[in-house]
């Protein structure tokens, strides 16, 4: 008789979290914990046909994070404009927390296929292909 295989650990698509900061709405109330959950292929495909992307590239990630934020404190929707006034620290904290859910562990960062100097996070993107260089 084969011994029964072990269970597997269950998949975690939700993460809570705390900002460091928090975001102040316009009544001034802070609201600093909230939820991400894990990108789907659309959450990254879907901003890159989004005008404001087409005329700069790192507004990807204000979009891709209104995505995948689903709670933040009581705010009724988590909007690009939510994103946008972040502090720049609580920002910075949501992309290294998107990147841990969703980034293969095994991988290292990105590198320049030319000399394999690392390529920053900051000009990779969150999740995307590294952005191209200009001519």
């Amino acid at each position: 008789m084969a011994a029964a295989a072990a269970p597997r650990p269950a998949l975690q698509a939700e993460v809570e979290f705390v900002l460091p900061h928090g975001f102040v709405d316009a009544a001034g109330t802070v609201h600093r914990d909230g939820q991400m959950r894990l990108a789907t292929a659309r959450d990254e495909l879907a901003p890159l046909v989004d005008a404001r992307v087409a005329r700069n590239r790192a507004y990807l990630v204000v979009l891709l994070l209104s995505r995948v934020v689903t709670r933040l404190g009581t705010v009724p929707a988590i909007s690009p404009e939510v994103i946008e006034g972040l502090y720049a620290s609580d920002f910075g904290y949501l992309q290294r927390l998107y990147r841990r859910l969703n980034m293969d562990p095994t991988a290292g960062p990105p590198t320049c296929p030319n000399c394999g100097t690392a390529i920053p996070a900051e000009v990779a993107g969150l999740g995307g292909a590294p952005a191209t260089p200009r001519a």
